[in-house]
């Protein structure tokens, strides 16, 4: 079943098209990819999907099981079970911990608190009482954010570079926490340049300039990665550059 329908979506930015007529189907209760160069309109998909400020003024729809979302806030979007994982990861100068990790969960209780800290491999004790501000590490941070998404139990949570600037051990937990959302029924997005976090995926999309221009079973996917390009009407460069280019370099 469809959880998210993106239908003939386009978006124009200093008159220039990011997303061009650009249609997905999210099914639920499974792991997507979005994969493609940079430029490509991956994180500007994710960004129109959570209704941000500037990713509003969309041609075409997007439907969550049927519905439009398309007139609804960030906040009326965030209370139908939408969330996003920023690429860098969130920071609220003196909120504690806690209060951050509760704020979208349904069951506001210490204990909740105390099991998301553990699944991202923070001890409760040592973090719970601190505040989400610069005395944290870029890691660490990342990984709070990802206890307050445990938490929330999203219905669709989009997730933009999720390995981003981390350590290894914090990607050991990104991991951990994709698989247990899943597990808990949640649908995920991962925004994605990376092979590793395209493993995790059940299903694939590859976008350019803002179209489809291919998409299946994760294991079919890798051909991108190998700098096997789909051809497309790339419109910034010639076919046989864009085919020349491996990912890295476009």
């Amino acid at each position: 079943m469809n959880l998210l329908e993106i239908k003939n979506l386009s978006l124009f930015k200093d008159n220039r098209p990011i997303l061009n007529n650009l249609s997905m189907d999210i099914w639920a209760g499974h792991v997507h990819a979005v994969i493609g160069p940079n430029g490509a309109g991956k994180s500007t998909l994710a960004n129109t999907i959570m209704g941000l400020s500037g990713y509003r003024d969309f041609e075409g729809d997007i439907l969550l099981e049927g519905e439009s979302i398309a007139p609804l806030s960030v906040d009326e979007r965030a209370r139908r079970g939408i969330t996003l994982l920023f690429q860098e990861p969130a920071r609220f100068e003196g909120l504690g911990v806690m209060s951050f990790i509760l704020a979208g969960a349904k069951e506001k209780s210490r204990a909740v608190a105390e099991e998301a800290l553990a699944k991202v491999g923070l001890a409760p004790e040592k973090y719970l009482m601190r505040a989400v501000d610069k005395t944290l590490s870029g890691g660490e941070r990342k990984r709070i954010e990802l206890a307050s998404i445990y938490a929330m139990k999203p219905r669709l949570v989009l997730m933009d570079e999720p390995d981003s600037g981390v350590d290894i051990d914090s990607i050991k937990y990104i991991f951990s926490i994709i698989k247990e959302l899943r597990k808990a029924g949640s649908t995920v997005v991962l925004i994605t340049h990376s092979p590793e976090v395209l493993r995790r995926a059940d299903h694939a999309f590859l976008i350019c300039a803002g179209t489809l221009v291919d998409k299946g079973e994760m294991s079919r996917m890798f051909d991108y990665f190998n700098g096997k390009c789909v051809p497309c009407a790339h419109v910034g460069q010639p076919v046989e550059d864009a085919v020349a280019q491996t990912p890295a370099s476009t």
